[in-house]
């Protein structure tokens, strides 16, 4: 259905008034990354003179590299995590016959409903009785388990025939090499999308880092920065909005690269 030319006048003004409202405060929070305190305590949005002092001044005062480097263990692991338990969960619930699957499955997907707030206190006590406080195992371990992950999965592996999977095994060929040969290549495009979506989500956690973590051994790049901004007086802004810059700069670079793909891994799984 095409649009009268009013309406994708207003529509297309309706959107640009979104993206500068929604942009505003990354876009200024960049440009207060460049400021000397000098122009930032005077109200400026377009510094004067651009700076990199207030980057410099992140890494010389702050352990932020490790706090990187942790959180980008920590997100990659995840990561894999969920992609090798989930796509394997997800080829069980789709290619393996047994009893009672479909009410297994069923009985998997709602621990959704469950919010991570009513499970945070049992994982923690649970890595807490086995030693994993302050360790890498600790930070990921809980999250290998992904019931959307398997929910995405299975349904893209369901779009796969299944007379590809009859004539596997006419010609031999077992449930492994099938999985690695044939499924995942045809689901690569799901793939990306849960491994985008689970690295992001990873690299921003804030609450489970903050209790499974007591030392800056093992703490990830969002609680530095707050122990970042809790530490600096109001007049060191420039320095926080360096660190905020740094911090969902990786993010950033990996929404753009895996955008095409994240778009039409969503599309699929909205019409399937």
């Amino acid at each position: 259905m095409t649009l009268p030319k009013y309406q994708k006048v207003i529509f297309y003004l309706l959107l640009t008034v979104s993206a500068v409202v929604i942009f505003a405060p990354a876009v200024i929070a960049f440009s207060m990354s460049f400021m000397p305190n000098q122009d930032i305590m005077s109200g400026r949005i377009i510094p004067t003179t651009f700076t990199l002092d207030n980057y410099v001044a992140v890494f010389d005062r702050f352990p932020l590299f490790n706090f990187l480097l942790n959180s980008l263990i920590v997100s990659v692991v995840i990561m894999i995590g969920q992609l090798v338990l989930s796509s394997l969960a997800a080829y069980a619930f789709v290619f393996l016959e047994f009893k009672g699957r479909d009410i297994l499955f069923f009985v998997f997907i709602a621990t959704m409903m469950v919010p991570f707030e009513a499970s945070i206190i049992p994982n923690f006590q649970t890595i807490r009785d086995m030693g994993w406080i302050n360790t890498y195992t600790g930070l990921t371990l809980p999250f290998f388990a992904m019931a959307f992950g398997t929910f995405l999965l299975r349904q893209s592996f369901k779009q796969i025939p299944k007379e590809l999977k009859e004539a596997s095994e006419i010609a031999g060929i077992g449930d492994l090499k099938f999985y690695l040969t044939v499924v995942l290549p045809m689901a690569k495009t799901s793939l990306v999308t849960l491994g985008v979506y689970g690295f992001l989500t990873s690299w921003n956690m804030y609450l489970w880092p903050l209790l499974a973590t007591t030392d800056d051994t093992t703490r990830t790049v969002q609680i530095g920065l707050r122990q970042l901004q809790s530490q600096e007086q109001l007049n060191e802004w420039g320095v926080i909005m360096a660190g905020a810059i740094i911090v969902v700069l990786p993010t950033l670079i990996l929404l753009f690269l895996g955008q095409k793909k994240l778009q039409k891994g969503l599309a699929e799984g909205a019409l399937k």
